[in-house]
């Protein structure tokens, strides 16, 4: 900073990463204040204690010797006791933020901080800061002034507090709509590719299904152009063994039952074709009838590929147990997603379960995912419940199940969003309940209740 400029105060930054430290110099700096960087502690002491700043941005996680011992060392010389510090950390438990106070930090900002964050609590402790300083020297006859001064330190604290719980609130929406932002952002790429899967398959199977039919009824003519042209001709020895020979009753019978053959497999794949349509259902601005049947099948039809057989385990079993519901109002894109979310984490958990095992001890206890719907004991509303039975889950992992950014998965394997999204479907899109109950080496159950 200049010196022809004016100085806000004097701030000394102690930060061991140099991006960090690089960062809030040039935020401060650019807010009009006077900035000394330190990027260790013993340094920071030395500089601090020859002169002494306005206020102390502490990290507290560094080498040598940590904001803690830091922050004690300044309150225990007469020179510094009074300074204000604010320590800046990433360590986010309560432990570490009531430790902060106890070794003198008068405010704690967890990172990644936000900028207007940072400079209101700057702002508003070296203001306090000042007063305190001026209190100090106040004598009897400026006792008036005392009294309003402490009116407006406690004025000054409310703000602080109001602006910690607005900062708090925005951080909350923050999150929410990236949520959400994720989710809808997903499921439409999903829905679009699933979508646009199901209408490719639709042409050439109407293709196919069209030729079958023309294809039979031809084979039919032919078949009859043949036995009238055995009844009224007398075709040479030689050629009446060749006929022998390829057997053209069977030929006829056999073709026939390819041709239905065919027309099954034809039928099949339409079928495949309907569920994936079912499955990538685009929402509209109001809710709709579905039914959740269809919804579960359809999601069963796109993990299929990980359910089946393979060299490491036998098929994972599916028990349906479907009671009888009617179709519910709601979001039937959002819904699957829900689904696909819940089995893909049951078989994310049996897969988990089958580590360490052979094929043959993991057929003495198959894997199973159990799915059952009923409709509530009060008719208002629909029952899903899904469970499996692999690895179960700890008390504190299920506690934690449904926050934003928490997964049990190895790194590039899990983004900690897909029970969050789930969660936040169910109960803030559907006005639904949604919870989890689960033991370790025996299996979890999602129960999903959603409103008729």
């Amino acid at each position: 900073m200049n010196a022809d400029s004016m100085s806000l105060g004097q701030i000394a930054v102690v930060d061991d990463t140099a991006a960090n430290l690089h960062l809030l110099c040039n935020l401060l700096e650019n807010a009009g204040y006077d900035v000394r960087p330190f990027p260790r502690g013993a340094i920071a002491l030395e500089g601090i204690s020859y002169s002494p700043p306005d206020l102390i941005l502490l990290d507290i996680q560094m080498p040598e010797m940590n904001g803690y011992d830091i922050c004690e060392k300044l309150k225990s010389n007469e020179s510094t006791e009074n300074i204000p510090v604010i320590f800046i950390s990433a360590f986010n438990e309560t432990f570490d933020k009531v430790k902060a106070f106890q070794v003198g930090g008068v405010d704690y900002i967890t990172k990644p901080f936000q900028a207007e964050e940072v400079l209101v609590r700057v702002a508003t402790h070296l203001e306090l800061y000042q007063i305190k300083k001026q209190l100090q020297t106040t004598n009897s006859v400026q006792a008036e002034q005392l009294v309003v001064q402490n009116a407006q330190l406690l004025h000054l604290n409310q703000s602080l507090q109001q602006a910690n719980q607005q900062l708090q609130r925005n951080y909350e929406k923050l999150k929410q709509t990236q949520l959400q932002l994720i989710q809808t952002e997903k499921m439409a790429t999903l829905g679009d590719l699933v979508a646009g899967v199901a209408h490719e398959i639709n042409n050439p199977i109407g293709f196919v299904e069209g030729n079958l039919r023309a294809a039979f009824e031809y084979l039919q003519d032919l078949l009859t152009i043949l036995s009238l042209y055995a009844e009224n001709t007398s075709p040479p020895e030689s050629i009446i063994s060749e006929i022998s020979v390829l057997d053209p009753k069977f030929i006829a019978e056999d073709f026939r039952q390819l041709m239905v053959s065919m027309k099954k497999g034809c039928e099949r794949i339409r079928k495949i074709s309907i569920s994936l349509r079912i499955f990538s259902r685009k929402d509209t601005a109001s809710k709709t009838e579905f039914n959740l049947h269809e919804g579960i099948d359809s999601t069963l039809l796109i993990l299929k590929y990980r359910l089946k057989a393979n060299k490491d385990r036998p098929a994972i079993e599916v028990v349906k147990n479907y009671g009888k519901i009617p179709p519910v109002k709601c979001y039937a894109g959002q819904i699957n997603q829900v689904f696909m979310n819940l089995l893909a984490n049951a078989i994310d958990a049996l897969d988990e379960s089958n580590e360490g095992k052979v094929f043959e001890e993991i057929e003495k206890r198959p894997n199973c995912i159990t799915i059952s719907t009923e409709l509530s004991s009060s008719d208002n509303s629909i029952i899903v419940r899904i469970s499996d039975n692999g690895v179960g889950m700890p008390k504190e992992v299920k506690a934690k199940i449904f926050e934003q950014g928490f997964t049990t998965k190895g790194v590039g394997k899990g983004t900690g969003l897909g029970m969050a999204i789930a969660h936040q479907i169910v109960t803030e899109k559907h006005g639904g309940q949604i919870t989890c109950n689960s033991l370790v080496g025996q299996g979890t159950i999602f129960t999903i209740m959603i409103p008729r």
